[in-house]
């Protein structure tokens, strides 16, 4: 079965997607029934491209590669798509899926919450590893999406394409979760991961994050917490019901930790992770994002590196633990193959 995509951004993520369209096309249509056209591309840099017969993905990752802009892939100046912004392209496209991948803003989720409106509005299903819109907007969107019987999917804004939301659609439906711990980021796991095993101090660590291109140039989001914030506010919302906020979350970075007090808590049988957690308290759901010393038998003391893991403290299994990647081209790339293809088992079932 063809469907028709149109994407918002043209970032690192998009790339991947592309990059495992033409790489396993042949494979998904023979395997799942499944092909993707992708008919529209808008970026707020790179300009913007509309072919409702289908885009050549060969031809433009070529020109990516080479640096050029998408609106060169007609090789005129007068290509209408080229001014064209999302809203316009989600007007003017007959694309079924939207596929929004604009950047984070966790203070407002613009623009990306109004292009995911829009999109719905317009009888689209939405998928986007965009941490705004499903930290501040989750219940809204989810509710516009079924009132319109659409998908809103959201797989990559947590453990990028590790399965999280999935993992609970079928693997452990009928499970009730009663608590949720994890580490969220990979910039922050590498950093403390450094400073333990290579003797670094905090500095030095967090230098060779960002020579890695694992941490930003103004690395706040990670180290002080706000991106583990931000997702554990999405596991909330979704997986407890909680309608919180990121206000409504305590948090604390890992950039007071020093080397002897990581050291020392080694000597003891502990290891710190910077620990996102939530909790139902009666009524409530507590959650928090905090450097924690966790005893070395706990299975998240052993994540290294940049992966990513979750803990879920379940009624009918206890505790199941997830690993996986929390970043990446590829794997986040994955994560909007895999909700196009829950979208797809959505409407052929």
């Amino acid at each position: 079965m063809e469907y028709k995509i149109g994407l918002i951004g043209c970032g690192t993520v998009c790339r991947g997607l592309l990059e495992i369209l033409l790489k396993k096309g042949e494979y998904l249509r023979d395997k799942f029934d499944f092909e993707a056209k992708i008919v529209a591309i808008c970026d707020k840099l790179k300009g913007s491209l509309l072919i409702q017969e289908g885009i050549d993905l060969e031809k433009l990752l070529r020109l990516l590669d080479e640096g050029k802009r998408i609106d060169q892939y007609l090789q005129s100046r007068t290509n209408e798509a080229e001014v064209m912004d999302p809203h316009e392209m989600i007007e003017k496209s007959d694309a079924q899926i939207i596929v929004e991948l604009t950047y984070t803003d966790i203070q407002t989720a613009e623009p990306a919450t109004s292009y995911i409106r829009k999109a719905l509005r317009s009888g689209k299903h939405v998928v986007t590893s965009n941490k705004g819109p499903a930290a501040l907007y989750y219940s809204e969107l989810k509710e516009m999406a079924q009132k319109n019987n659409l998908c809103f999917r959201i797989e990559g804004t947590v453990m990028s394409g590790t399965p999280v939301f999935s993992l609970f659609e079928c693997g452990l439906a009928g499970n009730e979760i009663k608590e949720i711990r994890g580490i969220l980021n990979g910039t922050t796991n590498l950093i403390l991961t450094k400073m333990e095993e290579d003797n670094m101090d905090y500095k030095e660590a967090l230098l060779l994050a960002q020579k890695m291109g694992y941490a930003e140039a103004d690395p706040k989001a990670d180290v002080e917490g706000y991106d583990a914030l931000a997702k554990i506010v999405i596991l909330s919302n979704v997986f407890l019901e909680a309608n919180i906020t990121p206000s409504d979350v305590k948090r604390e970075g890992i950039t007071f930790l020093t080397r002897k007090e990581i050291l020392a808590a080694i000597e003891e049988g502990f290891r710190y992770k910077l620990i996102a957690q939530a909790k139902r308290e009666g009524t409530k759901v507590k959650a928090s994002v905090s450097p924690q010393k966790l005893p070395l038998s706990d299975p998240l003391a052993g994540i290294r590196g940049v992966f990513n893991a979750l803990t879920f403290d379940l009624d009918l299994l206890g505790k199941i633990t997830i690993q996986g990647p929390g970043a990446g081209k590829i794997e986040t790339g994955f994560s909007i193959l895999s909700d196009m293809l829950a979208i797809h088992r959505f409407l052929t079932k």
